[in-house]
């Protein structure tokens, strides 16, 4: 399984809060959590791994650079306005088969990662397999809605009667949904919300897979929070 972390992000509100280390190498039960993605990578037969850091995380860029992994590590060192041209920019080591991709502040019980990996690799009549959680702790969060047999018929900015779950931010992708980014790109298209949606526009297949809780760590309580969350 190839798989690609978005590390691109400022950390903005961590820093306002008092943060001073770059998001991705913030410590969660003492691993940063770029290393704890990687780790669990490994774990779960990555045969390549992708990492995206902007241009002014110079600390970032050097600890990345300077990984020694047992597969192929490629690093784009690139600004961009969204996390969707993040995706965008790594989609060249993407392509040819099934990958996993996340944000590098996504936080989630590595036994139930581990489950959805194996489910994503043996599926063969689906496009994505999107992780959703009803644990709702997000600020703006995108309400995924289903049909009774978790397949994903669209995407909302509100709640909705019936909603039940959320994105949590780990997009099990083929290269179908590659070929929708790319148009996408080139139709204006921005945020990855909005790619999602064209997904199902596009009369892919998508499917969601519950976990019990996904939390992102935004501001500095949600380092606490989701040490406790995660801790082994």
């Amino acid at each position: 399984m190839k798989y690609a972390v978005i590390a691109a992000g400022e950390g903005s509100r961590l820093i306002e809060e008092g943060i001073i280390e770059p998001k991705p190498l913030v410590r969660i039960n003492g691993e940063t959590m770029i290393d704890r993605l990687l780790r669990i990578f490994l774990e779960n037969n990555a045969e390549s791994i992708s990492i995206i850091v902007n241009n002014e995380m110079t600390v970032v860029q050097k600890y990345v650079q300077e990984l020694k992994l047992a597969v192929p590590v490629n690093i784009v060192v690139k600004s961009t306005p969204s996390s969707m041209h993040s995706f965008y920019e790594l989609t060249p080591y993407l392509k040819g088969g099934k990958f996993v991709l996340t944000t590098v502040d996504t936080m989630f019980r590595e036994e139930e990662f581990a489950e959805y990996v194996s489910e994503f690799d043996k599926s063969t009549d689906i496009d994505a397999l999107m992780a959703v959680t009803d644990y709702i702790d997000d600020e703006k969060p995108l309400y995924v809605e289903t049909d009774g047999n978790l397949d994903i018929i669209g995407f909302k900015d509100v709640v909705y009667s019936g909603a039940r779950y959320i994105s949590g931010g780990i997009y099990g992708l083929s290269d179908n949904a590659l070929d929708i980014l790319r148009d996408s790109m080139m139709e204006g298209v921005s945020r990855m919300r909005n790619y999602q949606r064209r997904l199902v526009e596009n009369g892919l297949k998508l499917k969601a897979y519950p976990f019990s809780k996904i939390i992102d760590v935004d501001h500095a309580g949600d380092i606490e929070k989701a040490a406790i969350f995660v801790k082994r």
